[in-house]
């Protein structure tokens, strides 16, 4: 006689993430939180936060790796300019889009901010393979002016 082995059952999280998701919703609608898969929803809750400074974090990253090719990468800036200040105008509307909604990742944002600098100034110097000697290693511009939608660190000059 072969010993019997019981499979464990797939739970409807693993087998139809959305009506999991749909399930759980009713779920907590009725108050019936003695039947609650915890478990999954105590990750996936965990996830969501995660998510959120992933994204943000992200767009942070991508904000300053712009800004720097506005300030320093001058061979490219007469054709590239324009679409520049568009990701720039871009990732500040994400970024105030995330903050509208958790306000708390302001103070994330201040705490990622030197690393994500970092991270952008890589990027940038991929893409323009200038000199990594020319661009400060710690951000020259704040956080503040960053987010600022009236900020860049470079202005065409007015008196031509």
């Amino acid at each position: 006689m072969e010993p019997q082995v019981k499979a464990k059952p797939t739970s409807l999280y693993n087998a139809d993430y959305q009506l999991w998701l749909e399930h759980t919703a009713a779920q907590l609608k009725a108050r019936d939180f003695g039947n609650l898969d915890l478990e999954n929803l105590i990750e996936e809750i965990e996830s969501l936060g995660r998510s959120e400074k992933h994204a943000i974090s992200s767009y942070l990253m991508r904000l300053c790796e712009h800004l720097l090719k506005i300030k320093y990468w001058k061979a490219e800036r007469a054709m590239c300019l324009r679409g520049w200040k568009r990701e720039v105008i871009n990732f500040r509307l994400q970024i105030q889009e995330e903050l509208e909604t958790s306000p708390s990742l302001k103070s994330f944002l201040q705490d990622v901010f030197t690393k994500q600098y970092k991270n952008g100034r890589k990027l940038f110097l991929n893409a323009s393979e200038l000199d990594a000697r020319l661009i400060p290693e710690e951000p020259d511009f704040t956080l503040e002016q960053a987010l600022d939608e009236d900020w860049l660190p470079w202005q065409p000059d007015s008196s031509l």
